[in-house]
C-alpha cells in the first residue's frame, strides 16, 4: 500500500497584511497552515495604515519611475532586484486585493482615485475609505482567512523559535497570558515558520505603532542565530498630532498619525510665525523624503524651545464650509481624531511632531522571504528584503507585505517538500559594534537608571532617535548592557516583551555606532557628512 506524504505544515506568526497573504497563498499551495497572533486577528499594524498602497496602476505611470522613486528615497542603498520585484509585481498584488474584497476609492466613472505622497514623482497611491486603507485591507483579508482552511490561534505570544539540527522546526508560545496570571506554554512543530510580527516602535517614547510592536520576531530570530541587517535605519514619521515632542509629557504615548497624504493634498508645514520652513531643508519642502522632513521639523522645534510646528490645511479648497467638507470626506479618520481633541483644522493649523514609525531593517531575507536559518521565513516589517534601503518610500510598506508575502507563501510548500532551504547571501553592511558596560567604579559614564520600558523608550528617543552621535550611542549601549545583565528570567508576556525590546535595542545601537556616516534615516551629527541632508541628485548606475 502506497503511503501518501502529509502536506507540509507552516506556522505563520502575525496577522498583518504580510502574514495574512502568506497564509492564504500557502494554504492555496497545499500546505497545512497555522496562523498565530499576539492579539486578535484584526489587531495588527496594518489596520493603522492611513495613506494607502503604492502601485503602477495607471497608464501614464511607469514601473521604472516607481523604481527610481523608491531608490531615491532609500538613498540608493536599496537592493535593486528587490525594488524591481516590488514595482513589477505590485499591480498584480493590488488586483488580488481587489479580488479579495478591498474596495479602493473610485471616481464617478469607476476609475481608481489617485493620491500623491512625499518623494513620489506620480500620484500612484490608492486609498480606501479616504484614510482607512489599512483597515479596509485588514478586514477583507481576515474575512477571507476565516473562511479558509487556515487554523488560527489568537492571544498567542511568540516566546522563541524551536531550532533543531540547524533548522527552524516550530514555535514556543505563551497562550492566554493576562494580568494577574501566566498563560500556558505550548510548542507547535512545523516544517516551516514564517515571521510576520511587524516592527519595534515600542522602542521609542513617541511612536505611531500599536503597543504590540515590541520586536518579538526580530529578537527571536537573533536568539536563533538568523542574520539581521540595517537596524540603524528607523524611520520617523514627520507629522503626528500633538502639542509637544517632549517625551516626558504624560500624553506622549497618545500619538495619532496625520497621514502624509494630507501634505500630498497641499497642506503645508509652518513655524510659529506662519513661515513655510521645510524649504530650508529640501526644494521639495513638505513632500521631501520622510527623514528630511522629520529632521526639519525637529530642528525647527529646537528653535522654538520645543513647541510643535503646525500643519496648515486652512488654504485648501474655497470657503470654510467647502474645506471642512473636503477634509471630512477625504480624511474621515483623521478629521474625527482632530476634532475629538478639540481642534478645527479647517479653521486653524494643527500642532504636529515626529514619531518613530517604521523599521527598514530586520531579519535578512532573499526575494522569497527565506532567511539565513533554514526553514525560517520573514515577511513584512520584520523582514529586511532590501526594498527600502535607508529610508522607506511612502506607501510602499503595504505593497511590500502583499508582494513578498505572496512570494513566500508560494514557495514554502515547495521548499518543505523538497527539503531544500536556499539562504540569502552574506551581509554587506557594517557589523554592529559590541556594546559593553562601563568599568565598575569608572567616572566616565553616568550610572544607569533603573530599568523600565519607559526608561528604555526615553533613552532611545534621546540617544538613538532622529539625530545620533557616538557619545550618546555609547552611553545608550552601556545602559542597555547593564539592564540586560540584571534582567530577571521572564515569565509573563510583558516581561518577554521587555526582554525582546532590550535585545533589539542593543542591535539598533550597535548598528548605529558601526555606521559612522549619515545616510537616510540614520543621521549622525558627528559625521563629516552630517550637513548633507538631501536625496542625491543622481543615483548609482543601475538604480533605476
Amino acid at each position: 500500500m502506497t503511503r501518501v506524504a502529509a502536506a507540509p505544515h507552516a506556522v505563520v506568526v502575525g496577522s498583518g497584511i504580510a502574514g495574512l497573504i502568506t497564509a492564504l497563498h500557502a494554504v492555496d499551495g497545499g500546505c497545512r497552515v497555522t496562523l498565530v497572533t499576539k492579539d486578535v486577528l484584526e489587531h495588527a499594524n496594518t489596520r493603522y495604515a492611513q495613506g494607502g498602497i503604492a502601485g503602477v496602476m495607471f497608464s501614464d505611470d511607469r514601473v521604472e519611475d516607481h523604481i527610481r522613486d523608491t531608490m531615491a528615497a532609500g538613498a540608493g542603498l536599496n537592493d535593486r532586484d528587490a525594488v524591481r520585484v516590488l514595482a513589477e509585481e505590485g499591480p498584480s498584488r493590488i488586483r488580488e486585493l481587489v479580488a479579495l474584497g478591498v474596495a479602493f476609492d473610485r471616481d464617478a466613472d469607476g476609475e481608481f482615485l489617485k493620491g500623491l505622497e512625499a518623494a513620489h514623482s506620480y500620484p500612484r497611491i490608492l486609498h480606501s475609505g479616504g484614510d482607512a486603507t489599512g483597515t479596509a485591507i485588514e478586514k477583507a483579508l481576515v474575512a477571507r482567512l476565516r473562511a479558509s482552511a487556515v487554523h488560527v490561534i489568537e492571544h498567542a505570544f511568540l516566546v522563541d523559535l524551536v531550532v533543531r539540527d540547524g533548522r527552524a522546526r516550530g514555535v514556543d508560545l505563551l497562550i492566554g497570558d493576562a494580568p494577574g496570571r501566566v498563560g500556558r506554554r505550548e510548542t507547535i512543530d512545523a516544517d516551516a515558520v514564517v515571521l510576520a510580527t511587524g516592527g519595534a516602535g515600542e522602542l521609542y517614547a513617541h511612536t505611531t505603532n500599536p503597543p504590540v510592536a515590541t520586536g518579538d520576531g526580530i529578537a527571536a530570530a537573533i536568539r536563533a542565530g538568523a542574520d539581521v541587517k540595517d537596524l540603524e535605519f528607523f524611520q520617523f514619521h514627520p507629522t503626528v498630532l500633538g502639542g509637544s515632542a517632549d517625551p516626558s509629557d504624560t500624553g506622549a504615548g497618545d500619538s495619532f498619525l496625520v497621514s502624509e497624504a494630507v501634505r500630498g493634498e497641499g497642506a503645508t508645514l509652518i513655524d510659529e510665525h506662519g513661515r513655510r520652513f521645510a524649504f530650508d531643508a529640501h526644494p521639495d519642502a513638505e513632500l521631501a523624503p520622510r527623514d528630511v522632513v522629520a529632521r526639519a521639523i525637529a530642528h525647527q522645534m529646537e528653535r522654538q524651545d520645543g513647541r510643535a510646528v503646525r500643519l496648515d490645511a486652512t488654504h485648501l479648497r474655497g470657503t470654510y464650509a467647502e474645506r471642512a467638507a473636503f477634509l471630512a470626506r477625504r480624511f474621515p479618520t483623521i478629521d474625527a481624531a482632530v476634532r475629538a481633541r478639540g481642534l478645527d483644522w479647517a479653521r486653524e493649523p494643527i500642532p504636529v511632531t515626529p514619531a518613530a514609525h517604521y523599521l527598514m531593517g530586520g531579519v535578512t531575507t532573499d526575494l522569497f522571504g527565506r532567511t539565513s536559518l533554514p526553514g525560517l521565513y520573514a515577511v513584512g516589517e520584520v523582514a529586511r528584503t532590501g526594498v527600502h534601503g535607508a529610508n522607506r518610500l511612502a506607501s510602499n510598506s503595504l505593497l511590500e507585505g502583499a508582494v513578498f508575502g505572496a512570494r513566500a507563501g508560494d514557495v514554502i510548500g515547495q521548499d518543505a517538500s523538497a527539503r531544500s532551504w536556499p539562504v540569502p547571501t552574506a551581509r554587506t553592511t557594517p557589523e554592529p559594534l559590541p556594546i559593553r558596560e562601563p568599568v565598575e567604579g569608572s567616572d566616565s559614564t553616568p550610572p544607569s537608571p533603573p530599568f523600565s520600558r519607559r526608561a528604555l523608550q526615553l533613552l532611545l528617543w534621546e540617544e538613538a532617535g532622529l539625530v545620533r552621535d557616538e557619545a550618546g550611542l555609547t552611553y545608550a549601549g552601556s545602559v542597555i548592557a547593564a539592564w540586560r545583565r540584571d534582567a530577571r528570567t521572564p515569565r509573563t508576556e510583558a516581561e518577554f516583551e521587555d526582554e525582546n525590546l532590550l535585545v533589539v535595542a542593543e542591535r539598533v545601537v550597535g548598528a548605529a555606532l558601526a555606521r559612522r556616516g549619515s545616510v537616510g534615516a540614520h543621521f549622525r551629527s558627528d559625521s563629516a557628512a552630517a550637513s548633507v541632508d538631501r536625496v542625491p541628485e543622481s543615483l548609482p548606475a543601475g538604480a533605476a
